[in-house]
């Protein structure tokens, strides 16, 4: 079998197919949400707010379905609106880049059962990524409250990022602009 030289799609080929002003009518769309499934929302809830720093925008439970929406984001407690329930929603779905965790009730009481991530089979799923000001002080602080890394800085042929799980196992990259920056050049 013949090898197969590989090469990057090119800057220039990739600002050609991009060149196109967006379509009039996407103009108002916005990237708001990833989500994830969890297992258990109170070790989900701690990791996203108490380790990573994130706040609860808004809390929607679907009774009829049984399960619940936590949307966790990087937004000051004091804007939300508590005016309504609506305000209040329709809030939080106009943020930017919210990760919303869903719990369908009564996985975290099944010892064994675990979500198929993406990560653990092969490629898959990638991951998301926190920017945070200073690299070490956030492993740091990662490995203070006994956080699996899956790389750390000063590993792999790509040094200056890390990447972490959360309690369900997702990849979360961390990384600060300028170390990326850096590996760029």
């Amino acid at each position: 079998m013949a090898e197969v030289e590989l090469n990057p799609f090119s800057d220039e080929e990739a600002a050609k197919i991009c060149a196109h002003p967006p379509h009039e009518s996407t103009k108002d769309f916005l990237f708001q949400q990833t989500m994830y499934r969890i297992k258990d929302p109170r070790r989900s809830l701690i990791f996203y707010s108490q380790v990573l720093g994130m706040t609860l925008l808004k809390k929607i439970d679907v009774t009829p379905l049984k399960f619940s929406l936590f949307f966790m984001g990087y937004e000051a407690k004091a804007d939300i609106p508590h005016s309504s329930e609506k305000d209040q929603l329709v809030w939080t779905l106009t943020r930017k880049a919210t990760l919303e965790l869903t719990h369908n009730w009564g996985t975290e009481n099944q010892p064994d059962f675990a979500y198929k991530i993406g990560n653990t089979d092969g490629i898959g799923y990638g991951h998301i990524g926190i920017l945070v000001p200073d690299l070490e002080a956030a492993c740091a602080r990662f490995e203070a409250h006994g956080i699996e890394f899956v790389k750390k800085p000063d590993q792999g042929i790509m040094k200056g990022i890390a990447f972490i799980k959360d309690p369900d196992g997702y990849w979360i990259e961390i990384f600060s602009p300028v170390t990326i920056a850096n590996l760029s050049n």
